[in-house]
């Protein structure tokens, strides 16, 4: 269940790199605009939300941040979460594995938080929880040397992720399928 779903052409690449939200480099202050649920795509930016003492009701990790492991007492910081699941996802791709974790994760928020560790990479990991999660939710990530991104999820916010996701390589009627349980 590993084999990607979709993978990321170079040609989008400088697409990805445009941030969705407004950048924060003060956690209280991203808090303070977030709505629920709150979902993480970063090992930094969970990190920051513990520290802050909110848990994610979903957060992904793969325990790097720009291509380099992280400290230890970042690791040591993923706990508190009701439930951990461990997926496989390579690099600038999507699996049926990670979406599926993801999606369950989303359905699950409110009732339970869920920490998906991936082994491989889960940057990619934005754009389908921009299409999953309910209108309002919040989903940050991390924008490299800058700081945490927050993105409200609109109609607007969504169909730019269906979009993109769109124009990767691969199956992006499976992707439908699996992320959107169709």
């Amino acid at each position: 269940m590993t084999e990607a779903v979709v993978e990321l052409q170079p040609a989008l690449r400088p697409k990805l790199k445009e941030p969705m939200g407004p950048i924060y480099t003060d956690t209280e202050e991203l808090l303070a605009t977030a709505q629920q649920p709150i979902i993480t795509v970063g090992d930094m930016v969970t990190y920051h939300l513990l520290r802050a003492g909110r848990i994610p009701d979903v957060a992904l990790v793969d325990e790097h941040t720009e291509r380099t492991a992280v400290e230890d007492s970042v690791v040591d910081a993923f706990e508190g979460f009701d439930r951990e699941v461990t997926v496989s996802n390579p690099p600038a791709t999507l699996t049926a594995e990670l979406l599926t974790a993801l999606r369950t994760a989303i359905q699950r928020a409110g009732e339970e938080t869920t920490l998906i560790v991936v082994d491989g990479e889960e940057d990619l990991a934005t754009l389908p929880a921009l299409v999953a999660a309910p209108t309002g939710a919040s989903v940050v990530y991390g924008q490299p040397g800058e700081g945490m991104v927050h993105v409200e999820v609109t109609r607007t916010t969504s169909d730019r992720a269906r979009d993109l996701l769109s124009q990767m390589d691969g199956e992006p009627r499976r992707l439908w399928s699996v992320l959107l349980d169709e």
